[in-house]
């Protein structure tokens, strides 16, 4: 059997970081041959989670390719070096709204691009406190596109942020799977406590 060639593009969700890394540590454990796409705010943004250097460090000891940060890098996923299924994760709710757009202005956003280019399968974990505000029809649009899988979601704090919504990472792996097959997962909406 061949070695799943996976890329993984990674948002500026800082909070999601952890769940993210837990996710890379599954996926490492199975043999997948990890690329790691960052966006410009992960690459260079300093938070209250992570030095965005010590952040790259960490990521790059799950791949054994260096971290993808340039279009130019990006672009040759759709010709060259293809991708067996592009994982988003953490997906903010810029990058679904510039997917909704075509928008393909960062490595994360061209390799989805050209990812999307070879019929290959997007799954998308995403990580927004305005999933049932603003974002919700950016989900929406994309729940109904083809090409894209999301991650089962569902309200993480409905007291605190009510229009908040996370994926929950311990069913990425399991919709990545059925991503492969062209299946969507389900049930897609879940209650967090499922997770």
């Amino acid at each position: 059997m061949t070695q799943l060639k996976l890329g993984v593009g990674i948002c500026g969700s800082f909070c999601s970081m952890s769940k993210l890394i837990k996710v890379l540590e599954e996926l490492k454990s199975q043999n997948v041959d990890l690329y790691l796409f960052v966006t410009p705010e992960v690459q260079k943004v300093n938070n209250r989670f992570f030095r965005a250097d010590d952040l790259l460090k960490r990521l790059q000891s799950y791949s054994g390719h260096a971290i993808i940060d340039s279009l130019a890098e990006a672009e040759t996923f759709g010709p060259f070096h293809q991708l067996d299924a592009m994982l988003l994760m953490p997906c903010s709710a810029t990058t679904l709204a510039k997917l909704c757009h075509g928008i393909s202005d960062n490595a994360v956003l061209l390799a989805t691009k050209a990812t999307l280019r070879n019929q290959r399968p997007i799954i998308i974990s995403f990580y927004t406190n305005d999933a049932l505000g603003n974002s919700g029809v950016n989900i929406m649009r994309l729940l109904n596109t083809k090409g894209f899988y999301f991650v089962p979601f569902g309200q993480d704090d409905y007291v605190h942020k009510p229009n908040s919504m996370t994926c929950a990472e311990s069913l990425v792996v399991p919709t990545l799977n059925q991503a492969l097959e062209g299946k969507q997962i389900q049930p897609v909406i879940i209650s967090y406590e499922a997770s």
